[in-house]
């Protein structure tokens, strides 16, 4: 009991302090001051008119929201001799098979730097510093030769981790209900079915604002250092966004907000509760000293191919990059993390690819059968669209209503549940392919669906 009580007392503590550096701080603090002119507000009752008058117009609604959003991604509550590492993942061979994930990307990374003689970050000269900060606002416009970069992985190379999980404490699936699970995925995790996946209410709550100061300072850090995943970033630009039909006229705004996110040491403190741990790099000459490890880059995220949709939809609400980069920032710390991140949280990509697959087996099992029979498994068709939270495959405005849902439900699992409703809308072409590629095709475009009535009629076709 005294136990609960001090960690009560602790998560209270720590999301008071977080909320105290906030815009939202600021902004109570100053209706509160402003108020002590209204009438109503007597010397005698001071407190408690004043909070009076912050729930009655609507502030207190804003704070409850704030401390929602704070204990959303606080880790569960856990046995207290529980090792630190529990907390971000409590799964032993969830993270082995992260750390190896981690250590094959390094891996990666580092040849890179190898390969072209190219060091992890270096001081811009003078002369570099003014031509980068004249030419921000139209960085699209620069075409460095990114020919020898390569992306670090792509979501194919993630899949193909993913399907060779193994928990080894169930040989070949001990257990009855996961022996008859035939889709890629073959770990035991507990998934929802559909009564328990209620998508179509929807409580929103409110992101806080990040001051523009900040964005300023990692600009500036962003003119003054150049950093090897800058390249990795303009590469997936130019592979991804400046491609696409919706995005390509925000190519500038993407490499705003990216290269400021690979600097931002506040990102690190997600990884409290995030499987994963940030890479690390030593200063020259000092390998293998602790004190002289660092952060590499320093937000401790190595950017992917596809990585930069996640911030593209966002463009089309923010034309302030300081704006659009604190909502990206807190969409990512929040959610996006755990689409790349090997966990067995309920959010994680493996619980979702594991529901996928449970979805479509339980409530189409003659479409699930048949693309599996012909070689089309079809998570290899719809992982790439969850990894991505569907940015680049549904139209934009279907995009943000999405993306709304899992904001106001918390939870990535709304990402599932589409994909296979995507596949159910589809069923009867995809009873006729015969072969991987031509199921592909009849899923290659999704820019004409519907995101709520394509929910609506799957969740009432599947419990009905």
């Amino acid at each position: 009991m005294l136990q609960e009580e001090s960690d009560l007392s602790l998560t209270i503590a720590q999301i008071v302090q977080k909320l105290k550096g906030s815009s939202l701080y600021a902004q109570l603090e100053r209706q509160a001051w402003a108020s002590l002119q209204r009438p109503e507000i007597k010397l005698e009752s001071l407190k408690e008119d004043i909070k009076r008058f912050l729930k009655t117009s609507g502030w207190e609604k804003k704070l409850q929201n704030a401390v929602y959003s704070e204990l959303s991604v606080f880790p569960l509550p856990s046995h207290p001799a529980a090792p630190p590492e529990h907390l971000k993942e409590p799964l032993v061979y969830m993270r082995k098979a992260q750390g190896s994930w981690e250590k094959r990307i390094l891996k990666s990374l580092n040849s890179m730097c190898t390969e072209l003689s190219i060091p992890l970050a270096r001081k811009r000269p003078v002369g570099e510093q003014k031509e980068l900060l004249n030419k921000w606002n139209e960085m699209g416009t620069d075409e460095p030769d990114l020919s020898l970069f390569r992306p670090v992985y792509a979501p194919k190379d993630f899949l193909e981790v993913l399907i060779n999980l193994r928990n080894p404490n169930y040989e070949n699936g001990d257990s009855l209900s996961f022996r008859t699970h035939l889709g890629l995925i073959q770990v035991p995790l507990k998934v929802k079915d559909i009564p328990e996946l209620n998508f179509l209410k929807m409580s929103m709550y409110v992101l806080g604002k990040k001051d523009i100061l900040y964005y300023e300072q990692l600009k500036t850090n962003v003119i003054q250092h150049d950093l090897l995943v800058d390249s990795l970033i303009y590469k997936d630009v130019k592979l991804t966004a400046s491609n696409d039909d919706y995005y390509f006229v925000f190519e500038d705004y993407l490499y705003q907000v990216l290269l400021c996110f690979s600097r931002d040491t506040s990102v690190l403190g997600h990884f409290a509760y995030n499987s994963a741990s940030p890479p690390r790099s030593y200063i020259r000459g000092k390998l293998g000293i602790e004190e002289y490890a660092v952060f590499y880059p320093p937000n401790g995220v190595i950017p992917f191919h596809g990585f930069s949709m996640y911030v593209a939809p966002l463009c089309f609400l923010y034309h302030e990059p300081s704006k659009l980069y604190q909502t990206f920032r807190e969409m990512y710390v929040r959610f996006f993390f755990r689409l790349h991140s090997i966990s067995s949280h309920p959010s994680g990509i493996v619980s979702l690819c594991l529901l996928f697959e449970t979805l479509l087996q339980t409530y189409l099992p003659q479409l699930f059968y048949h693309l599996r029979e012909i070689g089309a498994q079809p998570l290899r068709i719809s992982f790439k669209w969850m990894v991505r939270a569907f940015s680049g495959y549904l139209a934009t405005d279907q995009l943000l209503l999405l993306w709304d849902r899992i904001l106001g439900y918390n939870s990535l699992e709304i990402l599932a549940v589409l994909a296979a409703a995507v596949f159910a809308f589809r069923a009867v072409n995809l009873m006729e392919v015969t072969s991987l590629a031509a199921a592909e095709a009849v899923l290659a475009d999704l820019s004409t669906l519907k995101v709520m009535p394509l929910l609506q009629i799957f969740l009432f076709a599947t419990v009905t």
